[in-house]
């Protein structure tokens, strides 16, 4: 090192000390004369590797990945939930993440054949059945039409399912990660139907993947010609083929499993098809037996992401609780947080856009001296509909169902501020 170089650094270091003196005063209001006895925090006044040395060029990542320090915050599966990878899903990491727009490489998977790898060039959406004009589009064709960009919430509807019989696994992760919310751009599908024409007994359209499980649901026509669109794009980038790269469905506010990834082809007919995934799968099983089929819509929900199992407290003092609310009949218009279970109630602060049939993040600064709590949130929205307890629902739907589980989570924090998924009889 040159003896300019480690002047450069002592005047540095000189700088750095003086700088991290006088900013500790002003933040803690004192005077800005070190106090005697305090050891200066070597984090502020030594030059840390960081700034020592020259970092990478702008070439070296020429597709951005987060911080090495950020490894921890991935999807994670639950291993034992079923018998293939290929047939499964993992999880978002809600406590990890804020705002209300999920990262690309973040969002949850469920597949059920799994990933498709289709060159878009070879890519075709055929649109057939009781139209005027059968037709097939290619992915250049579909990227000539009008475009619109939407933000929506994506549920599997199994989330929480592993819930209904009783608090299973302990972590906002496993328990509620099967959601997530991005800005997708696409074309409306109404627009690709007009182009085909409707025959006046059009009333169910069949949306077909192009996955090896050929996943197929039916979709009522007045759902399809009202919001929904065929997607090639999430968060400004092409799709993720774990999202169904080229071009996928969004069914806003319905259940996952209706927005088929890699959609190839749309049958329009007079009925639903009856299908595997809307008969035997994807039904609610009731206490006495019977069961609910095409239950598509979610119904407004919300959970605490921080404080939770994998997120405990860790200081004493002032806070921030965070959490995720949606609805898909709406806007989520209010969400109440309790500390003590559900006996006293407060409104959060909902920060950041409110879309339709959108994530919404809420807030609640609150202070904590270390005594347990037991902390719930509940949603409402835009119809008036008011987020059940998990005892509520089970009283009218029992406890055979794995679908459609949107009861309030409780979360108890401990003395320690260790978290755990519970459940207050």
């Amino acid at each position: 090192m040159s003896d300019k170089s480690s002047a450069d650094i002592l005047n540095r270091r000189k700088f750095l000390g003086a700088v991290g003196l006088a900013g500790a005063g002003a933040a803690l209001g004192a005077k800005p004369a070190m106090a005697e006895g305090v050891k200066p925090d070597p984090l502020i006044t030594e030059i840390q590797d960081w700034n020592r040395y020259l970092g990478d060029g702008v070439d070296k990542k020429p597709y951005g990945v987060p911080s090495k320090f950020e490894k921890n915050v991935i999807r994670r599966d639950v291993s034992w939930l079923t018998a293939s990878p290929e047939s499964s899903v993992n999880f978002t990491p809600l406590h990890e993440l804020d705002g209300i727009i999920t990262p690309s490489g973040l969002c949850f998977e469920r597949h059920h054949s799994g990933v498709a790898d289709i060159n878009p060039a070879e890519h075709r959406l055929m649109i057939n059945g009781l139209v005027d004009k059968p037709l097939v589009f290619t992915m250049d064709d579909i990227k000539r039409m009008p475009r619109m960009n939407k933000v929506y919430f994506l549920e599997c509807a199994a989330n929480s399912g592993m819930e209904w019989r009783g608090a299973q696994l302990n972590g906002c992760q496993f328990t509620h990660g099967m959601v997530h919310n991005v800005m997708y751009t696409g074309v409306s599908l109404k627009t690709l139907l007009d182009e085909a024409g409707l025959k006046p007994n059009a009333k169910w359209l069949m949306l077909e993947g192009a996955d090896a499980a050929a996943m197929n649901r039916s979709l009522p026509i007045e759902k399809a010609l009202n919001d929904c669109m065929l997607a090639f794009a999430m968060n400004g980038e092409a799709l993720r083929p774990e999202q169904g790269y080229p071009l996928r469905a969004v069914i806003p506010g319905w259940e996952g499993n209706l927005w088929v990834k890699w959609i190839r082809r749309i049958e329009v007919g007079d009925q639903p098809w009856q299908t595997r995934e809307e008969t035997s799968k994807y039904t609610d099983l009731l206490a006495d037996g019977r069961s609910r089929k095409h239950t598509f819509v979610m119904d407004a929900k919300s959970v605490v992401t921080n404080p939770s199992p994998q997120a405990p407290l860790k200081h004493k003092g002032r806070n921030v609780l965070s959490g995720l609310a949606w609805s898909g009949r709406g806007t989520v218009k209010r969400v109440d947080v309790s500390m003590d279970g559900g006996r006293n109630w407060q409104t959060a602060r909902i920060d950041g856009p409110v879309f339709d049939k959108s994530l919404v993040r809420f807030y609640v600064d609150f202070d904590w001296n270390g005594q347990e709590l037991m902390i719930q949130s509940r949603a409402m929205d835009s119809t008036g509909y008011v987020q059940p307890t998990k005892d509520e629902l089970r009283k009218v739907r029992g406890v055979n169902s794995i679908y459609h589980n949107n009861g309030i989570q409780t979360w108890l924090v401990r003395s320690g501020g260790e978290t755990e998924n519970v459940e207050i009889g």
